[in-house]
């Protein structure tokens, strides 16, 4: 089984990817960024902000694919400078403190929208 999730993007259909895919017990969710429901960036300067708002994003997708954070056993959190990582830990920390997954932390030189301190992906396992 194979499920595609939509967050209603319409990137998703130009550039030919999915918010999150769902196979079988296994969940992906791709790179997310802070945007709101108008692809508008969400906390401007604020890495805690959009951090915040890459997890709301991300546990709408989870729930669409029949899943919820207690579900991540994977989190990357990528940041365009890496000094920020405590403040994007933080805002983390709520959603991934039942599940306690394992983490990776890194910067990048940028993303599509210079405005973007940070994307969070994630992966997710359904108890079978």
């Amino acid at each position: 089984m194979r499920k595609l999730i939509s967050n209603g993007n319409p990137m998703e259909e130009i550039v030919g990817f999915s918010r999150a895919v769902r196979v079988g017990n296994f969940i992906a969710v791709g790179g997310t960024a802070p945007v709101d429901q108008n692809g508008k960036t969400v906390g401007i300067g604020d890495v805690f902000a959009q951090t915040t708002q890459c997890f709301e994003i991300i546990k709408a997708a989870l729930e669409q694919a029949g899943s919820g954070l207690e579900d991540i056993v994977r989190t990357r959190v990528i940041l365009t400078d890496i000094e920020n990582w405590k403040q994007a830990i933080e805002a983390r920390k709520p959603f991934c403190l039942a599940s306690r997954p394992v983490d990776t932390i890194v910067a990048v030189s940028g993303f599509v929208n210079p405005e973007w301190l940070v994307e969070i992906e994630v992966d997710a396992v359904i108890p079978e």
